[in-house]
C-alpha cells in the first residue's frame, strides 16, 4: 500500500498573522520560520491523527483488494472519490464505474465498499489498484475545528521557543500536554 499526495491544501489552518499575534511577535524577521512552523505543525497533527485538515487530493495504491473488498481509507474525513482504476496485465488502466463502489465517509475510519459484484482484480502484482480521493474538512481555515487550530498555534509557539537541536539518542523536549488534550477527541479509537 502506498499513499501519495496529489495536491496539498491551498491554505493553512492558521495564518501567519494569527500565529504572530498568538506569540506576540512584531516585525517580519521571523516570518519564514513561523510560516514553516505552521506547515510543520499541521503536518505533525495530520500524521498523528490520520486527518486531512484542509481539502487535499490523494491517491491510495494497493496491490490487491482486501478480503471482502472493503478498503479502509487511511485518511479522514474523505469528501469524495474521484476514480478507482485497475491496472491490467498489459499495463493499461481500466476505470471502474462509480456505481460499482460506495464511499462510506460517515464510518470511522471511512471505507470504500463494492456494491453488488466484486471489483476486478489487477493484472499486475504491485500497485495495481489506484483510488483517487479528496479528503479534508473543507477548503478554508474556518472548516477546521477550534481545538485543532488552537493545538496548531500551541505547537508553533512551542517549536518557535524550543530551537535547540535534538541529537539521536538524546531526549528531546516534550510537546506540551495541552496539545495532546486538545487533540484527544480527534484520535481514532483503537480496539
Amino acid at each position: 500500500m502506498s499513499l501519495i499526495l496529489l495536491s496539498g491544501p491551498a491554505v493553512e489552518p492558521i495564518t501567519l498573522a494569527e500565529a504572530k499575534a498568538h506569540m506576540r511577535v512584531d516585525g517580519t524577521a521571523e516570518d519564514a520560520l513561523i510560516a514553516s512552523l505552521i506547515i510543520t505543525s499541521r503536518l505533525h497533527i495530520e500524521a498523528a491523527l490520520g486527518l486531512a485538515l484542509i481539502t487535499q487530493s490523494w491517491a491510495l495504491r494497493l496491490d490487491a483488494w482486501p478480503k471482502g473488498g472493503i478498503v479502509i481509507m487511511p485518511i479522514r474525513p474523505v469528501q469524495s472519490v474521484q476514480s478507482v482504476r485497475v491496472t491490467n496485465a498489459d499495463d493499461t488502466l481500466t476505470t471502474i464505474e462509480p456505481t460499482r463502489y460506495l464511499l462510506d465517509g460517515a464510518s470511522l475510519p471511512p471505507r470504500l465498499l463494492p456494491t453488488a459484484s466484486p471489483l476486478p482484480d489487477p493484472g499486475v502484482r504491485a500497485q495495481g489498484i489506484e483510488i483517487a480521493f479528496t479528503a479534508g474538512y473543507g477548503a478554508s481555515a474556518a472548516s477546521v475545528s477550534h481545538p485543532i487550530r488552537q493545538a496548531i498555534l500551541l505547537l508553533v509557539a512551542h517549536w518557535f521557543e524550543c530551537r535547540t537541536p535534538v541529537f539521536v539518542g538524546h531526549s528531546a523536549t516534550r510537546l506540551p500536554d495541552i496539545v495532546s488534550a486538545l487533540l484527544a477527541p480527534y484520535r481514532m479509537p483503537r480496539l
